[in-house]
């Protein structure tokens, strides 16, 4: 143990705890656009963030009879070690256009953040960004059963990751993470090479739901 950290030496759990949340790797201000190792597709569970957040904005993807499923969250450039947020680009923004484009697969307005945080770091045009981020998504096929889910369910997380894997063969266990908020599944994320190819994702993003079982709401 003589070579362990100072802070692992002698102070504790607490200690041993904050140096270990010190490597997760957080988001690192000096990031330069299109340097970065593989990208994050988030794919939210729409209903769950409808009810915990979007109802009470009077969204309007969550009016009834207006819900989907699985929904884009967005493309996240990473790091194997953290990841570049709000990089400073010359690329110009996207026009409003180009972003209400992106609504089949995810809010205009959902588009256009996930430009600003996130599509600048990735060294692409906004236009080439959105090209991706769908490309990326259409890559990946929803499990059948998670498609205009009839009735709550309750499962496992590891099921919802072994759906994924089942409809989306190239898929690893590594390559996946299933997360959850309170008792509601929210997000799944998967990792792809700059290629969009499936990849593992880096320690700091593989951090599944904990919860032995978590709520999917019926889409509306």
């Amino acid at each position: 143990m003589d070579d362990a950290p100072a802070a692992m030496q002698g102070g504790g759990m607490k200690h041993a705890l904050l140096f270990l949340m010190l490597l997760a790797g957080p988001a690192r201000s000096d990031g330069v656009a299109g340097d970065f190792d593989y990208y994050v597709l988030s794919l939210s569970w729409q209903p769950s963030w409808c009810r915990t957040t979007g109802d009470g904005r009077d969204a309007r993807e969550c009016r009834r009879g207006s819900g989907r499923d699985f929904t884009v969250h967005g493309l996240w450039p990473q790091y194997e070690q953290g990841w570049p947020d709000y990089c400073s680009t010359g690329e110009r923004d996207p026009s409003r256009r180009e972003t209400q484009a992106m609504a089949d697969i995810m809010d205009p307005g959902l588009a256009w953040h996930q430009w600003q945080k996130h599509g600048r770091c990735s060294g692409l045009s906004a236009r080439d960004y959105y090209a991706t981020l769908r490309a990326a998504a259409e890559g990946i096929a929803i499990p059948a059963p998670f498609d205009d889910l009839p009735r709550d369910i309750t499962l496992p997380p590891a099921v919802v990751e072994d759906a994924f894997i089942e409809a989306n063969p190239d898929l690893a266990p590594d390559g996946i993470t299933v997360t959850c908020k309170a008792e509601a599944l929210a997000e799944v994320r998967i990792c792809l090479t700059r290629d969009l190819q499936p990849r593992d994702c880096a320690p700091d993003v593989r951090r599944d739901c904990s919860r032995p079982r978590v709520l999917m709401e019926q889409v509306r």
